[in-house]
């Protein structure tokens, strides 16, 4: 089921892999996350554990604040407007 926090969360990490430049398959490389994994969390298959996370922050190099905090503004802020 995708919920809300899914696709949050999935939001938020394709915008900052994207900011950075990145492909799945780096930052699966860098995380030792599978490539494919990473791509179920894009689309709001799957939710991460905390130490996913941990390793998602890690790779991309920002504050496990930082993404909890966009996710949680895009919560807020609702689904866009069609």
């Amino acid at each position: 089921m995708n919920s809300q926090a899914n696709t949050a969360f999935a939001a938020t990490l394709r915008k900052l892999r994207n900011e950075r430049g990145m492909s799945q398959y780096t930052l699966a490389r860098v995380t030792d996350l599978d490539r494919t994994y990473i791509s179920l969390l894009e689309r709001g298959l799957r939710s991460p554990s905390l130490d996913t996370m941990l390793a998602l922050a890690r790779g991309l190099n920002v504050s496990l604040v930082e993404i909890s905090a966009a996710v949680e503004a895009s919560l807020l802020a609702g689904p866009p407007n069609a």
